[in-house]
């Protein structure tokens, strides 16, 4: 194993270097013997209301919520997934879990206990499911299969609802099932938030056969949706961003002004800027071209890369070192993560200082940085991949581009019309109050819990109708554009 050390101005970049020999062809394990002992850990959340987001959404939107939620009350509803922290997931959860709790539904929300091998496979999982190569093997499985047994030989209590989130859990049901048949009494719903399009054929076929053991499987997409998955129940949900949140909430010019002075960025220069995690799938190496394309006729321009380094991927850091080298000595390039001290406050403020705001993806689930962006009124310019076109209205909320020729052009033009920036940043907004916030995330949820406690438990031979939705937009958004 080896470490290396690279300083950029004053940034430093850690990573570890390791290599593994290939090994056969794996078969998914039905048992493991003597597991590891190892404990999922609830995860603390901060008290919302409901009624907070009537502001933003209206009396109509939160009235329909407490009738969906009626039928639920006191219901035990239990989200596993891999980290309490980075990513879009952990940031929907900790919307979701409480304001599921003042609703009356006894929710709770826990993280999987894992070794570091463990992130290490899962990542190779993820990036396989959205369509890269990687030679899955024996010892790979071997892992994901005994920490999936040992989390669900450690969990207790009883539930009526359990969403599993993403491949990490996904094989917890299937060893729960092996030593208690009712698995805890509940209905189990897999959650996948990746853009699975092009998923590797074996690792698809590793997994499919715990995916079909769940009452409900939900995707972010139709086109997500795999045909070999039969039985569950299936669904579309798109995620959504809390609008109360400190990374979402209007903060005051002066506290931008502090956040960009913190960071040495030049408020009086124009800005771009990206947030998202350091990995392939959100091309920062090519976010980067964008900007020197951009910088030739433009020499005052500063770009903003902002990631939070999640504990369940560790492909970050080496990524992180490819992006500080290729950065090179230019200062208007930030590279910003949590451990820099950036947290929801910071990248709030980096969105609303930026003039556009890009996310260059070669796949994206749906990309909560997208909706975020939009909310706070700014001009987007993003890839015409996964859940990017529908937040951005299909071009009519932000620009859509494919090359790196194509992203500078575009984002070229709106830094040249402040009033382009502002009609598109209008609609923006108002397409995401219509789709994307955390209310509507919400009640589609108890939507789907109701009508799985309406239901006998789906057959293993049969396959429910798609409930398949389409993205609204205001009045007032469409005049917008």
């Amino acid at each position: 194993m080896a470490s290396i050390a690279i300083a950029c101005g004053w940034k430093w970049v850690r990573t570890w270097l390791t290599l593994s020999e290939p090994t056969p062809q794996y078969q998914p394990t039905t048992s493991i013997e003597e597991p590891e002992s190892l404990m999922p850990s609830s995860v603390p959340t901060t008290p919302k209301s409901i009624e907070d987001y009537r502001p933003h959404v209206g009396d109509a939107v939160i009235d329909e919520i407490f009738a969906l939620a009626e039928p639920l009350k006191n219901a035990r509803v239990l989200h596993v997934n891999a980290t309490a922290f980075g990513g879009g997931v952990a940031e929907i959860l900790n919307s979701a879990i409480p304001l599921l709790q003042n609703l009356g539904i006894d929710a709770d929300w826990q993280v999987i206990d894992a070794p570091p091998e463990f992130f290490n496979v899962t990542k190779n999982m993820h990036n396989a499911m959205q369509g890269m190569y990687v030679p899955w093997n024996a010892a790979m499985g071997e892992i994901w299969s005994q920490t999936n047994h040992a989390n669900a030989s450690a969990m207790t209590g009883s539930y009526d609802f359990v969403y599993i989130h993403d491949p990490q859990p996904a094989g917890i049901l299937h060893y729960l099932r092996q030593n208690d048949p009712a698995v805890l009494g509940a209905r189990w719903i897999w959650r996948c938030h990746l853009d699975t399009t092009e998923s590797l054929p074996e690792m698809w076929d590793f997994l499919h056969g715990y995916i079909q053991q769940y009452d409900a499987v939900v995707f972010t997409k139709e086109e997500y949706v795999k045909e070999s998955i039969n039985g569950p129940l299936l669904d579309i949900i798109w995620p959504a961003i809390d609008p109360t949140s400190n990374k979402n909430t209007v903060i005051p010019q002066s506290v931008v002004l502090d956040v960009l002075d913190r960071y040495e960025i030049d408020p009086d220069r124009p800005i771009i800027a990206q947030i998202s995690r350091f990995d392939p799938w959100k091309d920062p190496l090519g976010v980067i071209d964008v900007y020197r394309t951009l910088k030739k006729d433009r020499p005052g321009l500063q770009l903003i890369m902002v990631a939070s380094m999640a504990n369940d991927d560790p492909e970050a850091w080496s990524f992180y070192e490819r992006i500080v080298r290729k950065a090179g000595e230019d200062c208007d390039i930030h590279i910003l993560t949590n451990l820099n001290g950036v947290g929801n406050v910071e990248v709030n403020a980096f969105q609303c200082a930026a003039n556009v705001v890009l996310q260059k993806s070669i796949r994206e689930g749906f990309g909560l940085v997208i909706s975020e962006a939009l909310w706070k009124g700014k001009a987007f310019v993003g890839s015409e991949v996964g859940g990017i076109p529908m937040q951005l209205d299909e071009g009519r909320a932000g620009r859509i581009a494919s090359t790196t020729e194509d992203f500078a052009k575009q984002i070229a033009e709106l830094l040249d019309d402040h009033e382009e920036q502002r009609r598109l940043g209008q609609a923006g907004k108002e397409h995401v109050r219509s789709n994307f916030l955390t209310t509507r995330l919400l009640a589609d949820h108890l939507r789907l819990m109701n009508r799985l406690a309406a239901t006998k438990a789906p057959s293993a031979n049969g396959s429910a109708s798609l409930a398949a939705r389409r993205p609204r937009v205001s009045s007032e958004a469409r005049k917008a554009v």
